[in-house]
């Protein structure tokens, strides 16, 4: 049984993530702004058994609020062993933006690099007691080519592309493996404006929930670094 933080679970992808790793028997401590989303959802805690789910007040952008998740996950459950992160938010802004668009920008580059690293980070030290510990990002195929001009989402995914592969060396030595999955359009929330594309084409949350708890079971010599996911075809 894994012991499981994962931030995002509130909807999308992460929702779907943690409603697997539930069905798995793993634990699980879910750290979100708004804790009243959950009710009535399918990992609403009052739908499972007493133990299997700690939800968590998480704001990206107050400082001690990944401390705070960490500390209260350590104090109920003892301790976790991995962490998934699925936070994150899509970005317009283009290379040559506008007066008044560098609040958004830094807004970006906060939640969708900054607020990991730093979560990361805090979690290093669990991570490397468990002698088993995995993280897994959520970065986006944006993290690996740019197409069109989202200039401040792709950057803050590159970013986070970065900050990955230095975890891996990092924690290589401390049977800490890291996975970036870097899906192209996934049929979520953020994908919904999204005409050129049919939804039921697009990469499904289940998908990559089913990748997710796959890593989670595979052998540390067996983990993957990188895993690519592309719903239409690329040149």
């Amino acid at each position: 049984m894994r012991t499981i933080l994962i931030s995002g679970a509130n909807r999308g992808i992460g929702l779907n993530i943690a409603y697997k790793e539930l069905k798995e028997g793993n634990r699980i401590s879910v750290g979100i702004r708004d804790l009243k989303s959950l009710t009535g959802s399918i990992i609403d805690p009052k739908k499972w058994p007493e133990g299997r789910i700690l939800i968590n007040k998480y704001d990206a952008f107050k400082k001690n609020s990944a401390e705070n998740w960490i500390n209260n996950t350590v104090d109920k459950f003892g301790g976790f062993d991995s962490v998934i992160n699925c936070s994150g938010v899509l970005s317009k802004v283009p290379f040559l933006f506008n007066d008044g668009d560098e609040e958004e920008i830094l807004n970006t580059l906060n939640i969708n690099f900054l607020a990991i690293w730093n979560l990361c980070r805090l979690s290093w030290e669990q991570l490397c007691a468990s002698g088993k510990g995995r993280i897994i990002v959520l970065v986006s195929m944006s993290g690996k080519r740019s197409k069109g001009d989202l200039a401040a989402y792709s950057s803050s995914k590159f970013a986070l592309m970065g900050l990955c592969q230095t975890m891996k060396n990092k924690g290589w030595d401390k049977n800490i493996r890291i996975s970036a999955i870097c899906p192209s359009w996934v049929n979520t929330e953020m994908a919904q404006n999204i005409s050129s594309i049919d939804k039921s084409s697009m990469t499904q949350p289940e998908d990559i929930a089913e990748i997710c708890s796959t890593i989670l079971k595979l052998p540390t010599q067996s983990v993957p670094f990188e895993i690519a996911l592309n719903c239409n075809y690329e040149t």
